[in-house]
């Protein structure tokens, strides 16, 4: 459990930063954002696994490429879901999806060196 807020909250970070930082995203607030990173960890657990199946074709004749215009979706989905997140579109949602990744797991690696650090 303690793990799954974590994570939450490194989300909601950085959908906070890729908010400030792109301008087709906008966010209203902490509340929201946290609301997305919710949304997002709902529709990766639940909704992902099924679209990936569904185009498992598309997906090998891209060589895999078709999973991140599955990425898109679901945050496209999740800018349908909640009301104060906007995106202004498929790139947008594409760019979303890229630099979400990036501080997320620029975010991680910085919990997993204090962890490492605490341990020595």
């Amino acid at each position: 459990m303690q793990n799954f807020i974590v994570n939450t909250l490194i989300v909601t970070l950085s959908v906070l930063i890729c908010a400030y930082v792109l301008p087709g995203v906008e966010v209203d607030g902490v509340g929201t954002a946290i609301l997305v990173a919710l949304a997002l960890a709902f529709l990766n657990s639940f909704v992902k696994p099924i679209l990936i199946l569904l185009t498992i074709p598309a997906t090998i004749f891209t060589l895999g490429l078709f999973l991140l215009v599955i990425n898109a979706l679901i945050i496209l989905l999740a800018d349908w879901l909640i009301d104060g997140f906007r995106l202004d579109g498929f790139w947008f949602a594409l760019l979303f999806s890229f630099v979400l990744t990036i501080v997320k797991s620029l975010l991680s690696g910085l919990r997993n060196d204090k962890e490492k650090a605490e341990r020595f």
